[in-house]
């Protein structure tokens, strides 16, 4: 590829065990890892992709950096500093467990304080876990306008659902936000 044209920092967050390294791997490689541990502080992940600008300015050279944060609960102390200088958040939750999604509002009030305008995609996991479903997409979609969030998405990163769609989706809102 060309020079970059941009580069943006995205933060992976929610409670452990959601998905965030396995959404993240499978974007990156492709490939699902059944074998992924927890995250202890934070994981790294990059990967340049060719974006066509929504605005009619052709295409752009884009680096993403993917900050995947440790989802426990000791590890929260480290958002505030995470948060400084990115450019789009995941919200992840897990379908079969409502207290992934309740957990949103503690994990917003943080980001908010550091970084108000910044971009949050709420992206409910697991979907190929349908049948131990517990939070109804409706209820995602309504907890996505109530936070006024970019957007929500029902993802698989064990199959691949909706993956590329969801960093494809937020990519076109950052860079919107710098045309």
């Amino acid at each position: 590829m060309s020079k970059i044209d941009f580069t943006f920092k995205i933060l992976m967050l929610g409670s452990e065990s959601t998905g965030k390294t396995s959404l993240s791997e499978r974007y990156i490689t492709g490939v699902f890892n059944p074998d992924i541990r927890l995250t202890v502080g934070v994981e790294f992940y990059v990967k340049t992709v060719e974006v066509d600008t929504k605005e009619g300015k052709g295409k752009k050279v884009v680096k993403l950096q993917i900050w995947d944060l440790g989802g426990e609960k000791r590890f929260r102390f480290l958002l505030p500093t995470y948060c400084l200088g990115s450019s789009g958040v995941f919200f992840l939750y897990d379908i079969t467990r409502p207290e992934t999604l309740d957990a949103l509002d503690s994990w917003i009030q943080i980001i908010r304080e550091k970084n108000n305008d910044i971009p949050i995609y709420l992206v409910g996991n697991k979907i190929d876990l349908e049948d131990a479903r517990k939070i109804p997409h409706e209820h995602g979609e309504q907890t996505a306008n109530m936070n006024n969030l970019v957007g929500h998405i029902e993802v698989s990163a064990k199959r691949g659902d909706n993956v590329e769609k969801v960093f494809q989706e937020l990519t076109d809102i950052m860079l919107s936000n710098c045309l």
